[in-house]
Order: C-alpha cells, then sequence, then structure tokens
C-alpha cells in the first residue's frame, strides 16, 4: 500500500480507468459477437465503431482492430 499521497490517488485514478476499459472492450466484444451471430451491414457498422474506439482509446491495438475489422467484413460480404 502507498504511503505518498499522490501515490495514493495514482492507485484510485488506475482503478477508474482499469474499469472503464473493461467496460468498452466488454461493450467491443458484444458488438463482435452480434456481427458473428448476425452478420448485417448495420452490425458490422456499429462493431467497426467500437473497434475504433477501443483502439483509439489504446485500449486494443491497431494491429488486433485491423484484424477483427477484416474477419467481420469478410463474414459479412461471404452471407450476402
Amino acid at each position: 500500500m502507498p504511503n505518498i499521497k499522490s501515490a495514493k490517488k495514482r492507485v484510485k485514478v488506475t482503478e477508474v480507468k482499469h474499469d472503464a476499459n473493461i467496460l468498452k472492450k466488454g461493450a467491443m466484444k458484444t458488438a463482435v459477437k452480434k456481427v458473428e451471430k448476425e452478420a448485417t451491414i448495420e452490425n458490422l457498422n456499429i462493431a467497426n465503431k467500437r473497434i475504433d474506439k477501443a483502439c483509439n482509446q489504446g485500449i486494443i491495438t491497431e494491429n488486433k482492430a485491423s484484424r477483427l475489422k477484416s474477419r467481420l467484413s469478410k463474414k459479412v460480404n461471404q452471407s450476402k
């Protein structure tokens, strides 16, 4: 446990940010699963937005974002 006031604050801030990141990542995963279950363009657009948002905020890497978007768009195009 930290003794210094600034270190205590950093622990609290880190916990809050961690919880927020988990929620955003969970929303992204849910959107991805919806596309995998029902491959529609509307679901794909929502998933792409959530993936981009997670990537921009540093929750996932750019390579993972590109890979997810590519796989999902391939799945939607095959279902047409």
